[in-house]
């Protein structure tokens, strides 16, 4: 006899490839110690937050003895972290928030489950680009929402258009979209963009609600080369932008992210005022009180992207000297080559017969590719090349 719903059973049965290979990561280095495992497997950014942060913690410690340092704050956010959120994201985005356009969220993963309770009616669908973060999925069925997977361009994973236009059906009430991109490191050109937004504002003349935007962007920081992230505020007035610090800063375990929204959008008070009916209900409250205040401290800080340009630089050496196709990631800190054998699930167990964890593509919605997270030391990287060419070499046997 069980306890669980025949969701949740489900949910157990098929849980995140992500997390699983993680765990096994846990134990192969307890078995072999830590520098003969070859760990690619989580986005868990391995770089100190800047020195802003651990600045902050020390103002926060002659604070925190102050009646209501750490107290309930308005649901939405301490207004002083809001307003400095909003002059940040006016700068990065070229599009002019105010605080009341911002609420702070339990990471973005928060922010977007506060975003689908808000939009969502039963049964509605969301689009999102495969291959996306899985769980997506599990975001939407929380409330009451069917996900719609639709297949980015091959090789180059840039969005279809037009198989995008194709999906969309009168209970379509939103569209995810994360770039740069986890798994692929791809970022979405303007063009492709544009064209897209044009497509929706086409099929909201005929309907009672628009379709939202939500973008997911905790990767904006991260474009190498010249490559420019378009804002998608500046082009589609239904846009929510949803992001977080935990890469940015090296924040992952402190769960601070926000909303956006746009400051063209019809009814945004009302709007805005359901996010924050949201935030509560759904019993995030409101985002962690300290997280806030290092964030108003350290918040036009981040972490040297340069470390992880020389990463990337030296898994596609890797790549590239043990015969592996690959599309180059234009941002973010992940590679999504071609399992060689066409078989993902296999390939990546060969790879961690080497000692190397790579996460199936089958995680992310799109078999025949595997991610590798290049959130690790550059050594690590380098030291993995014996091992990918002595799995490339059991698939040529």
């Amino acid at each position: 006899m069980s306890l669980l719903s025949k969701q949740m059973l489900g949910y157990v049965g098929n849980s995140s490839l992500i997390r699983k290979m993680f765990e096994a990561g846990i134990e192969m280095k307890a078995q072999y110690g830590a520098d003969a495992v070859f760990d690619f497997s989580l986005g868990n950014p391995d770089l100190p937050p800047p020195s802003a942060v651990a600045d902050s913690l020390q103002e926060l410690s002659k604070k925190v003895s102050e009646p209501f340092s750490v107290g309930y704050m308005p649901t939405a956010g301490y207004l002083s972290t809001r307003k400095k959120l909003a002059e940040h994201i006016s700068k990065e985005q070229g599009v002019e928030i105010s605080s009341e356009d911002v609420l702070l969220t339990c990471g973005a993963a928060g922010g977007i489950n506060v975003v689908l309770r808000t939009i969502i009616e039963p049964l509605d669908e969301v689009i999102c680009i495969a291959p996306y973060f899985v769980e997506y999925g599990f975001y939407v069925e929380n409330h009451g929402g069917v996900l719609r997977s639709v297949p980015s361009m091959p090789i180059t994973f840039a969005l279809d258009v037009q198989s995008i236009e194709n999906a969309i059906t009168d209970k379509t009430c939103a569209i995810i979209l994360n770039s740069p991109n986890n798994p692929t490191g791809q970022v979405y050109t303007k063009d492709d963009l544009v064209h897209l937004f044009s497509v929706l504002e086409k099929y909201n003349k005929m309907r009672e609600k628009p379709i939202v935007v939500i973008s997911d962007e905790p990767y904006r920081f991260l474009a190498y080369g010249d490559i420019k992230i378009p804002s998608m505020l500046a082009f589609y007035d239904y846009t929510v932008v949803v992001s977080s610090f935990s890469k940015s800063l090296s924040l992952a375990g402190e769960r601070i992210g926000y909303i956006a929204i746009n400051p063209l959008l019809v009814k945004k008070q009302e709007f805005m005022a359901g996010l924050i009916l949201a935030n509560r209900i759904l019993g995030f409250v409101n985002a962690p009180a300290l997280a806030q205040q290092i964030l108003e401290y350290a918040i036009d800080a981040q972490v040297d992207v340069s470390i992880y340009a020389k990463r990337r630089n030296a898994m596609a050496d890797v790549l590239d000297a043990t015969g592996y196709s690959y599309s180059m990631p234009h941002g973010a800190f992940y590679f999504f080559p071609k399992a060689p054998n066409g078989d993902d699930i296999t390939f990546c167990q060969i790879l961690a017969e080497e000692k190397i964890l790579a996460v199936p593509g089958t995680g992310f919605a799109y078999p025949g590719y595997f991610r590798l997270a290049f959130c690790v030391d550059e050594n690590v990287i380098v030291r993995s090349e014996k091992g990918f060419r002595r799995a490339m070499e059991k698939i040529n046997k």
